[in-house]
């Protein structure tokens, strides 16, 4: 069965927890001082700062790769392999396509007449576009033949036809040429020191230029003659580079590192007068008002406020830098919800975007996880061949299983009884712990599995459980005597396996873009349906009343299906990345879903009347 997206009912997006940190300056202060934008996925978000409320912009079908915001605050320009412009009503009002590949950096001169945009390293080239009537007026290449890729593009503060340009071993101040349709640029000298300029600040009278360098220190240019006027800290630079800057009304420097540093340096030599260290490197820093206030944004999706009074870090918002692999909703209650990836579990609380607990183990990925059905605890499958059981209140680690097995523990669940936990590994073997007072138990090792276990499902009575595997295979196993009693075989890569509430059935997701149903008593086929236009499912739940399930997979949509009628009742738009697992709530209120690109959608269920 295909289907189009157009015509289908969305889904409402009611909050995301995310940012994607890896944008430079990609954290902005909308000039009405009262809302942070910023981009995640292929969407950017208008977070307001008193109440935390979100606005999404959607429109892009590719991770955001740089954002800026005119300084009427009327327009916003985002950019990924084209860019468009979106006025504060929240609509598209131009969508610009000139660029090959990547869109590097983007720029709107001072009385929002222009905007000028920089492609990334496939493309090279620079392009000017007028913003009334949304046309290129020109274009050059961005650097010379004989330096780097540019990185970084900063308009005049007074001057429409005035901007700079800057990154490997280029430097240049452009001047439009509106009669002949021309930018000329005129290169910045800088004697011997032959630098990356990753980020460039203009004076407010455009005077200088400041320019942070790979090497770790600000190259100051004079902006007329083009003349390096002074380079420092000559003493001790800033570890792993300059990524961004800004100056404040004073002339201080605010200075982001590579290294975490956030610091406040002197206008003359560059002199560190406060610092202050964050997690991972510092890529965004936005002022808001006299004050001033400053958001600074890190590579690890962490967001943080600072005034200049006491220049002490205050954590706002957090989120994960990596790919999620899983989410687990805490059963009965729904109030709570986990999530996994590299080094960390995440704990939230299901209605604030807020992080409540993170329990972290250095240099491991977790592959999955589950909460105990008592909500004691929080069960977990990791790649260094263990099992981990972690108190949710705490984080305290309350049980660790060594050598559950070879190759990683790949998928894990709990049974109803809180007594046992069934995991898989990826060697494909399927093994039963059963949990005491003071340890545990290897119940039995089931071999039948030829490949990596990807997900685990237990039967309500604790009797049985289903096993999907990447050999194609889901087998359903009698946990009692430990025997296989039925098998299902596709041509296909399984990712996800679910019962039916009423057990009579179960339904698969995988690589072959197919969602199949199977009669449990004797494998065999019931019916199929296209599940996806492109790209693995990877993710499929069912909700507690068995009325509807949900899907999500590398086309980056999350779609809610009809259980009988096996049609799409509704879509969900916003994430950038593959979607890596979706949960519906048992109060069938909310659908949770998890992508590659770091980011957590909640979504609010659109047919809470039948819950149950």
């Amino acid at each position: 069965m295909a289907f189009e997206t157009h015509g289908v009912p969305q889904l409402q997006l009611e909050s995301v927890i995310g940012f994607n940190g890896h944008v430079f300056s990609g954290l902005r202060v909308h000039p009405d001082r009262e809302h942070l934008i910023y981009p995640l996925g292929c969407s950017v978000i208008l977070r307001r700062i008193k109440d935390c409320k979100q606005e999404f912009l959607h429109g892009h079908t590719n991770n955001v790769s740089c954002i800026s915001v005119s300084k009427s605050g009327l327009y916003i320009a985002s950019g990924q392999l084209f860019f468009f412009i979106t006025s504060t009503s929240k609509n598209i009002y131009a969508q610009l396509v000139l660029h090959k590949a990547k869109v590097e950096a983007l720029a709107f001169s001072p009385n929002d007449k222009y905007v000028v945009s920089l492609g990334g390293q496939d493309d090279g080239s620079i392009v000017v576009w007028n913003i009334e009537t949304k046309q290129a007026i020109c274009g050059s290449p961005a650097a010379a033949h004989s330096a780097g890729h540019s990185l970084t593009v900063q308009y005049s503060n007074t001057n429409d036809n005035i901007f700079v340009s800057a990154g490997s071993g280029t430097l240049r101040v452009w001047e439009m040429d509106l009669i002949n349709r021309k930018i000329r640029p005129t290169e910045c000298q800088t004697g011997k020191l032959k630098r990356t300029v990753k980020c460039i600040e203009i004076s407010e009278d455009d005077q200088f230029v400041f320019c942070g360098t790979t090497s770790g220190d600000i190259m100051k240019i004079n902006m007329r003659t083009g003349l390096l006027s002074d380079c420092g800290p000559v003493k001790t630079k800033f570890s792993l580079g300059v990524n961004v800057l800004q100056i404040l009304k004073s002339g201080e420097l605010l200075v982001g590192a590579g290294s975490g540093t956030f610091s406040l340096c002197s206008k003359s030599n560059f002199k560190t007068l406060k610092t202050v260290q964050l997690e991972k490197g510092v890529t965004s820093i936005a002022i808001r008002g006299e004050g001033p206030q400053f958001f600074v944004g890190t590579e690890a999706a962490q967001m943080y406020i600072f005034t200049h009074a006491d220049f002490k870090a205050e954590l706002i918002s957090t989120s994960h830098s990596s790919a999620v692999k899983d989410v687990a909703i805490s059963f009965g209650t729904s109030e709570l919800f986990a999530t996994c990836s590299e080094e960390d579990i995440r704990l939230w609380h299901i209605d604030k975007p807020k992080e409540l607990l993170r329990i972290t183990v250095p240099n491991m990925t977790c592959n999955s996880l589950d909460f105990m059905t008592d909500g004691h605890s929080i069960i977990s499958a990791w790649n260094d061949d263990k099992i981990r059981v972690f108190a949710p209140e705490s984080g305290r680690l309350m049980l660790i299983i060594h050598n559950a097995h070879r190759m990683g523990v790949t998928a894990i669940a709990g049974t109803r009884n809180c007594k046992r936990i069934i995991s898989g590994g990826g060697e494909g073997q399927v093994r039963v712990w059963e949990l005491k007072p003071h340890g545990h138990r290897l119940l039995e090792t089931m071999k039948e599995h030829k490949a990596t276990v990807t997900c685990i499902k237990v039967k309500h009575d604790d009797k049985e459980c289903v096993t999907a595997s990447a050999d194609g295979a889901c087998i359903i196993w009698d946990i009692v005597r430990f025997v296989s009693l039925q098998m299902v075989i596709a041509n296909t890569v399984f990712r996800t396996v679910c019962y039916h509430p009423e057990e009579y059935q179960i339904i698969t997701s995988g690589t072959d873009r197919k969602v199949a149903y199977w009669d449990v008593y004797d494998g065999s086929a019931i019916r199929e349906l296209e599940g996806s236009q492109s790209g693995a499912i990877n993710g499929l739940h069912i909700s507690h009343d068995g009325k509807h399930f949900v899907t999500g997979g590398d086309d980056k949509l999350v779609k809610l299906w009809n259980y009988v009628d096996g049609m799409v009742t509704h879509i969900g738009m916003g994430h950038g990345g593959s979607i890596t697992s979706v949960k519906i709530c048992s109060n069938n209120r909310t659908i949770v879903s998890t992508s590659a690109d770091g980011a957590i959608l909640r979504w609010r269920f659109p047919h809470s009347s039948c819950s149950s």
